[in-house]
């Protein structure tokens, strides 16, 4: 009998979890491709994002291919930041043999644990790739602290 040890089992745990997130968060092609559910009832896709924090501000990156920049609603609305979008759809009677990409609307939220400087957030857009940077509050951003001797 082999003994496993803490970092074979951790290895182990974010493996089933990766395999998890991908199956519940990515599944659109399964449906098609497409943002209708079986039920007939619209759903939005849930925009995948890397988000980096830095020591003064986050970083948000997302593709949005296709999509005009003045199509993207940006809000903040308290601690909340929303992006909203539609990828364009393509004709419905076209002859498919493969059908993957996701058409339809998508929508991510997120909600920041430290204080942010909301007038200085920027969004810029470059070939499909939109990034965020929200820059954090004075009050939030790491202090050094300088020692003395005596």
């Amino acid at each position: 009998m082999r003994i496993r040890n803490y970092n074979d089992l951790m290895r182990d745990f974010f493996t089933v979890a990766d395999a998890l997130n991908r199956r519940a968060a990515y599944d659109y092609a399964a449906g098609g491709g497409s943002a209708g559910a079986s039920d007939g009832s619209s759903q939005a896709l849930s925009l995948p994002l890397d988000v980096l924090a830095g020591d003064d501000a986050f970083t948000i990156t997302a593709y949005v291919p296709g999509v005009n920049p003045d199509d993207v609603e940006i809000t903040l609305e308290g601690e909340e930041l929303s992006i909203r979008g539609s990828l364009p759809a393509v004709e419905e009677n076209a002859p498919f043999i493969k059908r993957e990409l996701y058409h339809g609307s998508f929508e991510r939220r997120l909600t920041f644990n430290v204080p942010i400087n909301a007038d200085a957030i920027e969004a810029h857009f470059n070939n499909g790739l939109l990034t965020l940077t929200v820059p954090k509050a004075e009050v939030a951003r790491p202090k050094q602290i300088k020692i003395r001797t005596v």
